[in-house]
Order: C-alpha cells, then sequence, then structure tokens
C-alpha cells in the first residue's frame, strides 16, 4: 500500500509542479499586463480629461501684455457726508488697464468733480488701484469684477456753527471695488459698462468731527488698447 501511494505521489507530483510553473508564469505575465492596461488606460483618460479642460487662450480669448486707455462718462452717486453737500451729476473719469495674464489685469482709474448744492459743495478727487478678475468669455462679451485700494483727497464747503466753512483737505488711503462688462469690438476698441464703489478712509476735522466721503460711480466706458 505504501508503495502503491509512493507511486502515486511520485507521478502526480511532476504534473502538479508543472502546472503550478504554468499557472505562476500564467499569474505573473497577467500582473505585468494589467498595469499595462491601467497605465495605458489612465494616459487616455488623462489625455481625455487634459483636453476637455479648455487653455486660459481658450476661455478668455485674447493678447496679453497690452496697455489699454480709456473714458467712462456716468452718474456719481454721493453718500454720507458729500450727499448732504453735493448733488449727484454726470461726471468722466479716466481708467488704464493692462493685461497681465488672460485671467487678471491691472486696472487704475484717475477721477476728479466738483458737486454744488445750493451756496455749498462737495469735491472729490481720487486715484484708485485694482485687480480685475475675468471668469470666462462668451465671443467678445466679458463680465468681470475687481477691487483694490486707492489714494482720495475728499473735501467739502458746508455750515458749520452758523458759518460757510471748507474743510481741510488731506489725502487719505481707500478702498474701492466694482463689477464691469465689456464688449471687445475689434482688436484696439472695447466698449462696456462698470459700476465703480469707492470708500475713502474718514478725515478727522479740526472741529473733532469727522468727513465720511463714499460714492459710487455707474459708467459707460470706451477704450482703446494700443497694439
Amino acid at each position: 500500500m505504501l508503495k502503491q501511494i509512493l507511486k502515486i505521489v511520485l507521478t502526480v507530483t511532476p504534473v502538479f509542479m508543472a502546472g503550478v510553473s504554468i499557472s505562476g508564469e500564467a499569474f505573473a505575465e497577467e500582473q505585468q499586463v494589467k498595469p499595462n492596461i491601467q497605465r495605458m488606460t489612465s494616459d487616455k483618460a488623462a489625455r481625455k480629461v487634459n483636453n476637455d479642460i479648455p487653455e486660459a487662450s481658450e476661455r478668455i480669448p485674447g493678447k496679453i501684455h497690452k496697455h489699454s486707455l480709456g473714458i467712462g462718462i456716468g452718474q456719481t452717486f454721493l453718500r454720507s457726508d458729500l450727499s448732504e453737500n453735493g448733488n449727484d451729476k454726470i461726471t468722466p473719469e479716466l481708467y488704464y488697464n493692462y493685461s497681465a495674464s488672460y485671467s487678471f489685469d491691472f486696472l487704475a482709474n484717475l477721477h476728479y468733480s466738483e458737486h454744488s448744492y445750493l451756496n455749498r459743495k462737495a469735491t472729490i478727487r481720487g486715484l484708485a488701484l485694482a485687480i480685475k478678475a475675468k471668469g470666462y468669455q462668451l465671443d467678445a462679451f466679458s463680465p468681470y469684477v475687481f477691487g483694490g485700494l486707492g489714494f482720495y483727497l475728499p473735501s467739502v464747503r458746508r455750515m458749520e456753527n452758523g458759518v460757510l466753512t471748507d474743510t481741510r483737505t488731506q489725502m487719505v488711503f481707500g478702498v474701492n471695488a466694482g463689477v464691469g462688462i465689456e464688449l471687445r469690438l475689434n482688436d484696439e476698441a472695447i466698449i462696456g459698462v462698470i459700476a465703480h464703489y469707492h470708500d475713502p478712509f474718514d478725515v478727522r476735522l479740526e472741529s473733532g468731527s469727522k468727513l465720511e466721503a463714499s460714492y459710487m460711480k455707474l459708467l459707460m466706458i470706451a477704450s482703446y488698447t494700443f497694439n
């Protein structure tokens, strides 16, 4: 019986080992093929995803590192102490734009205006600097938002203790922010609408009171890009 068992074991063992060897080789080949397939699939998927994501130049077409100069005209809405001493009116503006990248521009605004009401007057002067962010461009149409800091020189002529008095003129820092839309007509000309809010920091007066001088502007703007 023992001899028969040994004979069976000796006969089956080579066959079993051969099967294990073949299975091991097949498994190894399968393991090599699987990563290759996964890698190929991953590379293909990655390429597809990359192809599906538009480049910045495709999302927001246009030329970069260009200088633009614009003129805006529209209504200035006075707030706080300015509104008590002057009337809202139509005023002109100057805008400078530098396209730093496909998504971000540098924006500068220079403005000056006087607003009279009876015998009183409000005067605003400002140089506002901001970063302009464009989210997307649909054909030649592009919405954007912007925000930054600026230098302001507000003053008013008002009644104090029954006497018409000019407040002292002092330059102050301030914040500005806004939204806009623009339509590029060609490589040089751009038109648009902009809402621009300015909030200079308060000016402390000799009497101990403060001059609050925020205001809002709603403008139509036309710009020329220098190529």
